[in-house]
This record gives C-alpha cells, sequence and structure tokens, in this order.
C-alpha cells in the first residue's frame, strides 16, 4: 500500500514545488528548472534539457538543464543556437535538437538510450520542448503522460509569464527613459497628491534633486508665486477638478529657487481617470517660460522706447518747420540756416533708427549681407570716427592709439563704421561725468583686436548676460534718462560675427569702466 502511495505523494509535492515558483518567481528558468527536475525524477531519467524557441531573435536556447555535465553543456548551447529557426518548422526544428540532445546525453552516458520528448505549448503555439532520456525501456502509462504533458503546459505558462513580465519592464524601462530625457519637466502625482516621478529637466528648472522631490507633496515642492491664471492646483481640487471628461488645468505662475533665482513656469495637469470615473495619478508638464517673458517684457520695452524715439525728432522737426512757415515773422539768413540744420540732423536720427529696425528684421529673416572689400584701414576709420565724436562732447577727451603700418582687413567699411559708432557713442553715453575714451588696436596672430574704453559706470554683474540682446539696455536711472532703442550692441554683435570675428566686454583694470573689445580677421574667410 505504502509503495502504490509513493508516486502520488511525489505528484502532490512537484505540483505544490511548481505552483510556489510559479506564484513566486518573475522569470522563467528557476520555474523551469524546478519542472525539469519532476519530470526527470518521475521518469526515472538521468539527463534532462529544456530547449526554448526565441521568435523576436529567430533562434533557439537552453532553457534548462538537469544532469548534464559544465564542460559538455556549452558546447551544446552553441549547437543549440545553431539550429535554423522557421515558423513554419518549429516542430521539425526540435526533432532536430532532439537529435543533438541523444548524441550529447549518450556524450555523457552511453547507456543513455531511451527518450521522451513534450512539447510546451502556449494556446496552439509551440514555444518549446522538454527531453529527458534515461538508459531503460520505461513505460508510461495514460495517466502518467497526461501528468507529464500537464508538466509541459505549466512551463509554457512559466515562459509566458517571463515574458509578459521582460516586455512589462522593458516597456516601463522606455517609458521611464521618454519621461527622463523629456525636455519638458515631468512630474507624476499619485491620489494623495505625493510625487511619484520627477523628471531630470525638472530638477534642471527648479533646483532640487529627483531624491529630495519623490515622495514629498506636490504642493510642498512646487509653490508658485504671482498666479496668472485663477487658480493653482490645490484650489482647482477643493473647486471640483477635474470635471466630467477629464479637462486639462493649466497654471502659471514664477517658482523661487533655493539659490535665489525666480523662474517663470507654466504647469499643465492632466488627471488620469480608471474604468470607474475616479482619478488615480495626476501627469504634470512643466515649462520653463522665463525666456518667453523675458522676449515679452523686451518687446513691450522696444514698443515703448521706439515710440518715444520717433516722437522726439518728429516733434522737433515739426516744431522747427512750424516755426520756420510763421509768416510774421522774417528770419535772418543765420537763424535760417540754423533751424535747417537743426531738421536735417533730426531727420538723420530718424534715418538712423529706421536703419536700425531694418537691420534688426534682416537678420531675423536671414537677409543679412555684407559688402566685403579686402583693404580697408581700420586705423584710418578709427580716427575718423574719433574727430568726429570729439566735436559732439567736451566733456571726453577721445584718444586714438593704433601703431605705425597697422594691417587693413577685408570688410564692409559701412558696417564696420557702425560698429565704431555704437561703442564709441556707448562709451560718451556711459560716462556722464567725462574721462578719457581710447581707441586701441593691436595686431594678434590672424586678428587684428580693436579696443574701446572709457571710465564710466561699467556693467553690473547680474546685467552681463543680457547685453548682446536685441532690445536690451541697461537697468539703471542714467540708461532711463538717456536715448537708445536696445539695438546698438545687438547689431554690432551681428556684424562683428557676420565678418568671422568677435565681440566681448570686461572691467577696466586700471579703475573704472568698461573695455569692449572685437576681432577681425587678416584675411577673408
Amino acid at each position: 500500500m505504502t509503495t502504490l502511495m509513493n508516486p502520488r505523494l511525489r505528484e502532490r509535492e512537484y505540483i505544490f514545488a511548481i505552483g510556489r515558483a510559479l506564484m513566486n518567481e518573475t522569470e522563467s528558468p528557476e520555474v523551469l528548472g524546478v519542472i525539469l527536475r519532476a519530470v526527470t525524477d518521475l521518469v526515472s531519467s538521468k539527463v534532462g534539457v529544456i530547449i526554448m524557441a526565441e521568435p523576436e531573435e529567430q533562434a533557439f536556447r537552453v532553457g534548462a538543464t538537469y544532469g548534464m555535465p559544465s564542460s559538455a553543456l556549452n558546447k551544446f548551447r552553441q549547437l543549440v543556437q545553431g539550429v535554423p529557426y522557421s515558423h513554419g518548422r518549429i516542430r521539425e526544428a526540435l526533432d532536430e535538437v532532439k537529435e543533438m540532445v541523444k548524441a550529447m546525453a549518450r556524450e555523457t552516458d552511453e547507456t543513455l538510450q531511451k527518450s521522451l520528448g513534450m512539447p510546451m505549448y502556449s494556446g496552439d503555439t509551440i514555444v518549446g520542448a522538454i527531453f529527458v532520456f534515461h538508459a531503460h525501456q520505461y513505460t508510461i502509462t495514460d495517466g502518467l503522460a497526461r501528468f507529464l504533458q500537464s508538466f509541459a503546459t505549466w512551463a509554457a505558462i512559466a515562459v509566458k509569464n517571463a515574458r509578459l513580465y521582460e516586455a512589462n519592464v522593458a516597456e516601463k524601462q522606455r517609458l521611464n527613459a521618454i519621461i527622463q530625457q523629456s525636455a519638458d519637466g515631468v512630474m507624476i502625482i499619485d491620489q494623495s497628491l505625493h510625487i511619484i516621478t520627477f523628471n531630470a529637466a525638472l530638477t534642471h528648472m527648479m533646483g532640487i534633486p529627483s531624491r529630495k522631490a519623490i515622495g514629498q507633496q506636490h504642493d510642498d515642492i512646487l509653490r508658485l508665486e504671482h498666479l496668472r491664471t485663477e487658480m493653482d492646483l490645490s484650489e482647482a481640487l477643493a473647486n471640483g477638478w477635474p470635471l466630467q471628461g477629464g479637462k486639462h488645468l493649466y497654471v502659471e505662475g514664477d517658482f523661487r529657487r533655493s539659490d535665489g533665482h525666480k523662474v517663470a513656469l507654466g504647469v499643465t495637469y492632466a488627471p488620469l481617470i480608471n474604468e470607474r470615473n475616479k482619478m488615480t495619478n495626476i501627469i504634470a508638464n512643466v515649462r520653463d517660460l522665463t525666456r518667453y517673458r523675458e522676449e515679452e517684457k523686451l518687446h513691450k520695452t522696444f514698443i515703448s522706447v521706439v515710440g518715444h524715439e520717433l516722437k522726439t525728432p518728429v516733434a522737433i522737426i515739426k516744431g522747427y518747420a512750424g516755426t520756420l512757415q510763421r509768416e510774421d515773422v522774417e528770419w535772418p539768413r543765420e537763424t535760417l540756416l540754423d533751424y535747417l540744420t537743426t531738421i536735417e540732423e533730426e531727420a538723420d536720427s530718424l534715418t538712423d533708427l529706421i536703419d536700425n529696425l531694418l537691420e534688426a528684421s534682416r537678420l531675423q529673416s536671414g537677409t543679412f549681407v555684407l559688402d566685403i572689400h579686402n583693404d580697408i584701414s581700420v586705423s584710418s576709420l578709427a580716427r575718423h570716427i574719433g574727430r568726429k565724436f570729439q566735436q559732439q562732447t567736451e566733456q571726453h577727451t577721445i584718444v586714438v592709439d593704433f601703431p605705425d603700418r597697422f594691417p587693413e582687413v577685408p570688410a564692409d567699411e559701412r558696417r564696420l563704421t557702425q560698429v565704431f559708432n555704437n561703442l564709441v557713442s556707448n562709451a560718451i553715453k556711459y560716462s556722464p561725468d567725462g574721462g578719457t575714451i581710447t581707441i586701441s588696436g593691436r595686431e594678434m596672430g590672424k586678428h587684428v583686436v580693436i579696443s574701446i574704453i572709457d571710465s564710466g559706470i561699467g556693467i553690473p554683474q547680474h546685467q552681463r548676460h543680457r547685453i548682446f540682446q536685441q532690445f536690451s539696455r541697461l537697468d539703471n536711472a542714467l540708461s532711463r534718462k538717456t536715448e537708445g532703442t536696445g539695438l546698438g550692441l545687438f547689431l554690432t554683435k551681428a556684424i562683428v560675427e557676420a565678418h568671422h570675428g568677435q565681440i566681448w566686454f570686461e572691467n577696466n583694470p586700471d579703475g573704472v569702466g568698461t573695455i569692449f573689445s572685437f576681432s577681425l580677421p587678416l584675411h577673408e574667410q
């Protein structure tokens, strides 16, 4: 009686062992190993092997082995991988593999003459096979055959589960990589408003490492000041958001980083709704609007400044022209010429302003071109500019310092004159107490370097990044009193770079003031 019960007890033990493995293991090798040991034990086999078909790799591989020495295993794996794979002939290929296994089994033990093969089905598809070998004739009863085939079915289930798990992990990794590599900030929030995902772009924007943000309450991390929208996330949730249909919520405001910098952020909250119409998560897409806000501010400033710059010369021209038209006055010739000269100068100012606006437009449209000549004397041009501006100021002394036989350069003379005009006029404008302004030149390798040195108010550190921006001006009391559109240095930089040169500025090491320098190549690029 005991002898008859032992096989049943073993079968039950194996069923429990396989059941535990299927429940606890997320990968198939361990489960396949348990199944293979059960099969070999039940049929008293010395050697067993499970062969897997890999559709994505178009090949076969060894899933598990039992009783095969390690010395033969590597050779066997290579032989199996070399079997031709085809979707239409998997059974035939597995028969070929079976003969290989049989040969390897006989190499292991020459008495292993008998074999048993069980295909592993997932639905109608063969995903692999179990092969076992033994030394004597083994009679398989119908009950045992069905039981062994159930082992093969469980093996197929284990493989299917493992592949689903691997696919799920791969998809999760892919989605995580997309989130982490996104140029926009991405934050995922759970039902209790705790942060569960915080990508690298958000760390860059907000200056908060993801390890410090994850697990924290949303409102403790993303606190916005000066809202430009009606409500933030907390207020929206309190007012019943999301409504039916899961409409997105947009919130915009300023975020204060720990280093003190203020960042303008636009946040789009998208609710994830399940089949029971309950919100499970919120995905927040965050964009840095700081540059957009700066551009918006610059354009508003530009409209204001240009309006003022246009209004002033037009008012002067109209005033002088109206005065000259008076019929009740006989104007002396000297006064007439003086008035006409003023009208002409203001008309020239208008022309310069319009030219600058057109140049800025050409830069943006890509139609900015140079008229290059190979023999432009930079030193002669600098002396001419120095004499012209010296006649316009009594507070400043303009010094031109170039070595003898300073080399000529290929350049657009009209555009280069613009560069000198802008730099020297700025040096005068931002040196309200007067002083010396030096225009100097030196030859450096394959370039010449021209510097304009003033003793003015200098450039504050926090405004240096804006100096060459379009429509940008220094934000101080002096700049608010002086005229200008904020286009001068923007155009100057564009002209120098169009000549394949560079422009930069630095503090005057000899005292107060600033040194603006630009380089030009000696030979045409």
